[in-house]
């Protein structure tokens, strides 16, 4: 028996140096047909999903450079019967584009550095097991995404109790932090060796210490992630600056896009600001053009982050 046991792990190492050996000099691993035809399948059902996702902003992308009559007779293409840049020269135009985005990029990039370090400060603590009545706390955070005050509550206390109407920190104060992603990165540090803080622990490394300067550094993809979270939140969010924004100084860019989407007041007034006449509006084309300006920048983050993207959610979700 021990003779064929040794005989298999002797035929299992041969095995591991020759796919070894094949992987270090470059060579092809020989696939099966049932192989071939998994994976064939895997990437044609890829493929059809990117096309899936892509189509609906491709169609945006070539109508927001068709002419308003052409629009008006074909509808939506994705190739412009005749192109034009007319709806751009009204959106870049306006200053007030201008505006909404240094709104929406300051509610960014400090909302998201709020959000971060208050879900770490709470994160961090919730993952370690000596922590007395981290269940108890754990709970009212739970419970919070079970029930809230309600609608006209929060907004009587942010406009009157806390005086933030027609301010910029009422579009980051107020959805500073999610408790879903706390829990999140909660799970995400309760998944790294305990060793780790132990260790730094002996060597007379306090808590702050040792998250800053061990945990925090490992924590790439995790941290990627839930900011990205935060990062897509803040970029999208129109419905706060509804209700508490009509300063149009501090209007973001999701709330002026919604505007124009609805009012064509509001496209009216760009187009005079470029000397346009009313009548030589391009509505439609115009609508296109601003959703692309809008979403742009805010797409060309993924690519950046979606290295963490994947390991982060997927650390994050093996303990609960």
């Amino acid at each position: 028996m021990d003779t064929q046991i040794t005989l298999k792990n002797k035929s299992l190492l041969r095995k591991t140096i020759k796919v070894k050996e094949s992987y270090d000099s470059g060579t092809k691993i020989k696939m099966s047909g049932s192989e071939k035809i998994y994976l064939s399948v895997v990437y044609i059902i890829a493929g059809l999903f990117c096309i899936f996702c892509l189509y609906p902003f491709a169609i945006i992308l070539g109508s927001s450079f068709e002419t308003e009559a052409n629009f008006a007779r074909y509808g939506f293409s994705i190739i412009p019967k005749q192109f034009t840049l007319e709806a751009y020269r009204v959106v870049l135009g306006d200053s007030q584009i201008y505006r909404a985005y240094g709104v929406t990029i300051f509610t960014t990039v400090v909302g998201t550095i709020i959000s971060m370090i208050m879900t770490i400060l709470m994160a961090y603590p919730l993952s370690l097991k000596k922590v007395r009545y981290r269940n108890i706390i754990t709970f009212f955070a739970y419970f919070t995404m079970l029930f809230s005050g309600g609608l006209v509550p929060s907004y009587l206390l942010i406009s009157r109790t806390l005086g933030m109407k027609d301010s910029i920190w009422v579009l980051i104060i107020p959805v500073a932090f999610n408790t879903w992603n706390m829990f999140l990165m909660r799970n995400f540090f309760a998944g790294l060796p305990a060793e780790l803080s132990e260790s730094a622990n002996i060597d007379g490394a306090g808590d702050f210490t040792i998250l800053l300067k061990i945990i925090l550094p490992i924590s790439k993809p995790g941290l990627a992630t839930i900011g990205l979270f935060y990062a897509l939140n803040y970029w999208n969010q129109w419905f706060n600056a509804m209700l508490y924004i009509e300063d149009n100084r501090l209007i973001p860019l999701q709330y002026l896009l919604m505007r124009m989407l609805r009012n064509m007041d509001a496209m009216k007034e760009m187009a005079r600001t470029v000397g346009m006449a009313v009548g030589e509006v391009p509505a439609n084309s115009l609508r296109m053009a601003t959703t692309v300006v809008v979403i742009g920048p805010i797409v060309l983050l993924y690519p950046y982050a979606q290295k963490y993207f994947t390991s982060g959610l997927t650390v994050g979700a093996i303990k609960g």
